[in-house]
């Protein structure tokens, strides 16, 4: 039997969700504190630098009032596109979940012709089960639920993103320090968020089913899947969609207002310029957050799913059963004691230690979630139990489960230094990228695809000992908490994800409202350094992503009676085929798709500047609100093909071809998606920075 009773269990886990939640809102009243209206600041306060911050005030012309009024309405307009967005975009995920979940309700259902009566259970055919009809009804609800949690977490990140940007730019008048605590709290507000949301959820819902459900574990848990393709197919939307919308902008202003017309990033006569920072939110802050609920709800399924049929649930031993909410639980507790050492025991005084700060959290919080882990293990778990491995039962050690997730937890910290390593432009990767722009764009073309595909080496290496370690111990459930483990520090690793755009936000204000060259110089390294930690969120995200689909993919096997999937079959060899092209011809949409919206954004971004008079002077206002509605119309009318693809592929090559074809499929486009991912990713990211570093003219 485990240390942790039952009891203490179903207090541990909505406790420290509870946590989470009451830590954010914490953090969101201290941002809350920066004042978005002009007024006198006590002159006797002196700042934790040793410096009176009247001295810095009068300097920076601190008490300039129309500044604070611009930045007001600057945030105002970014807040406002920001919003419009996701509500339009919500309405057709809104039309389509409801489609899908008739979808789920129907095959589901149908299994036994909508059968009201008890059946034998998949895996122990001793035992009755809930009928057909209730697993249907059931998994549409965790859909639902899901998706709708998703939807949430996205909308609270991007709100809480475009209340902070106006602030951080106010408090880099202040000093570097000052402005990189604001930006940080506010992403830890939408991490700390999202984790304790996702957690609490799930937490009621399996409360919930229990009431219906009773002793049939392996019923309540297949049910419960739903709540991770909600989640993921809603993350789906908002990545492609986010994604085409903030390209789309960023192409169209850079293009015309830097290239061709001579102003600086961020310019306010550039028609684009709103758009551009709106893009930051709805696709780096509300599609990275339902990105990362998508592999964190499917990673916790994923393992509940099969403890259900291991020991942990025949015996109904519930703390075991809970073994991966409780390390959820754990994490958040982790990463509040990490969020401390950046905002409250350091303080930041020179642009230098910026990345080191953002370094330091994923090495502090991977350092005390080990040791969160081995406690958990500890005390959750049986010292021996058995889980369940393609239909027969696989003896585990509580030790061995430990180093599954811990593999997963380093695998994760390694991809994000190796991440770090290939787009800061600290390091020579990005170095060499800017130095081969002194011969033009097809040296840097060339330097920057060959720094993506090499990018790609050690993490696949790190991802591949993970699995093996994981799958040696504890076959496919070893796999699906190596997800978890990658993904407990979940709300340090997207507290530092959101402090990107925040930090891009609040340069483009410091801009739009024409503040000193200094402050644009603060907001700049911000920036650089959140272009990096971008990256490592992207990087989690994928190798999350790449570990959860391979505990899935086992999932389907075993569900589907497949004991070996032979790639000598040609059934199989022709799903690997096909599978390994899918993500290039998802990439190939997406592209075309922020090409064809670019082109539209640089047309209407020129037409402006040919036909406003005064424009270029800055005596005649743009119209802003033009490009916002072309990057809106074009991104919610392109994201439907790619989002189609991916849901129906399955449900077509399954009925048509069968089981064996679509294992292929899904193996292929597994280990072909990963890789491109990481590549295209990492070269984003580098040639981002190889800008900024021509640009600070290192």
């Amino acid at each position: 039997m485990a240390i942790l009773s039952d009891l203490g269990t179903e207090i541990l886990v909505p406790a420290c969700a509870i946590v989470g939640i009451v830590f954010s809102v914490v953090q969101w009243i201290l941002v809350s504190r920066v004042k978005l209206s002009p007024e006198r600041h006590s002159l006797s306060n002196s700042s934790k630098n040793g410096t009176a911050e009247y001295l810095i005030e009068e300097e920076e012309g601190l008490n300039d009032h129309s500044v604070v009024h611009k930045c007001a309405e600057i945030q105002n307009a970014i807040s406002e596109g920001a919003t419009s967005f996701l509500y339009t975009e919500y309405q057709y995920v809104g039309i389509f979940m409801v489609a899908f979940a008739i979808l789920i309700f129907v095959f589901l259902g149908s299994v036994e012709g909508f059968s009201t009566k008890s059946q034998p259970c998949s895996y122990n055919k001793g035992e009755m089960c809930k009928p057909a009809l209730a697993n249907a009804i059931f998994s549409t609800i965790s859909f639902l639920l899901g998706g709708l949690t998703s939807l949430l977490s996205g909308f609270l990140g991007m709100k809480i993103a475009t209340y902070a940007n106006a602030r951080t730019t106010l408090e880099a008048r202040k000093g570097v320090g000052k402005a990189f605590i604001t930006a940080f709290r506010s992403g830890a507000v939408m991490g700390f968020l999202l984790a304790a949301n996702g957690l609490l959820v799930l937490y009621i819902a399996i409360n919930l089913f229990k009431i219906y459900y009773g002793d049939d574990w392996e019923g309540l848990f297949e049910a419960i899947t739903g709540y991770g393709l909600g989640g993921s197919s809603i993350a789906l939307f908002g990545r492609v969609g986010g994604g085409i919308y903030t390209k789309a902008a960023d192409v169209g202003a850079d293009l015309v207002g830097k290239v061709e017309r001579g102003i600086p990033e961020d310019d306010p006569r550039n028609p684009a310029v709103i758009a551009d920072n709106v893009g930051d939110n709805v696709g780096d802050i509300a599609g990275m957050g339902a990105d990362l609920f998508g592999s964190y709800a499917e990673s916790s399924c994923a393992a509940l799913v099969v403890s259900s049929i291991s020991s942990f649930g025949i015996n109904h031993d519930m703390t075991a059963m809970f073994y991966p909410l409780i390390i959820s639980s754990i994490g958040i507790l982790v990463c509040l004691i990490t969020t401390l050492f950046a905002t409250d025991f350091f303080e930041i005084k020179a642009v230098k230690e910026i990345e080191p700060a953002l370094k330091k959290q994923l090495i502090i919080s991977t350092i005390l979630m080990t040791a969160g882990i081995a406690f958990v293990s500890w005390i959750a778990l049986p010292s021996s139990f058995t889980i369940f491995n393609f239909g027969s039962q696989k003896v585990v050690k509580n030790w061995q489960l430990f180093l599954c997730v811990g593999a997963g937890l380093w695998a994760g910290l390694i991809i994000g230094f190796v991440t770090e390593y290939y787009t800061s432009n600290t390091y020579s990767p990005v170095q060499d990228v800017a130095d081969s722009c002194r011969t033009g764009a097809a040296t840097n073309v060339i330097f920057g695809l060959a720094l993506g595909y090499k990018s790609v080496i050690i993490p696949i290496f790190a991802i591949a000992v993970s699995i093996f370690v994981s799958f040696s111990f504890a076959a496919m459930y070893g796999i699906a908490v190596a997800a978890l483990g990658m993904l407990s520090t979940i709300a340090t690793g997207l507290a530092i994800d959101a402090y990107g755009p925040i930090s891009d936000n609040a340069g483009g204000i410091a801009e739009m409202a024409g503040m000193s060259h200094r402050i644009r110089e603060r907001t700049d390294a911000l920036d650089a350094a959140g272009n990096t930690t971008a990256a490592i969120g992207k990087g989690f995200a994928i190798g999350s992503a790449a570990l959860v689909s391979l505990a899935l993919f086992g999932a389907f096997v075993s569900r589907a009676a497949i004991s070996t999937v032979d790639v000598l079959t040609p059934k199989v060899f022709i799903g690997l085929l096909v599978g390994a092209m899918l993500p290039y011809w998802f990439s190939a949409m997406t592209m075309k798709s922020v090409g064809s919206a670019a082109l539209k954004m640089v047309e209407e971004v020129r037409r402006q500047f040919n036909t406003i008079p005064g424009l270029m002077e800055g005596t005649a206002k743009p119209d802003y609100a033009t490009c916002v509605k072309i990057s809106t119309d074009a991104s919610i009318k392109e994201m439907i093909p790619p989002g189609a693809l991916v849901m129906l592929t399955p449900l077509i090559v399954g009925t048509l071809l069968g089981v064996e074809t679509l294992a292929g499929v899904l193996a292929g486009s597994l280990v072909s998606g990963v890789q491109i991912a990481i590549s295209a990713s990492n070269t984003g990211g580098a040639w981002d920075n190889a800008k900024k570093y021509i640009e600070v003219g290192i």
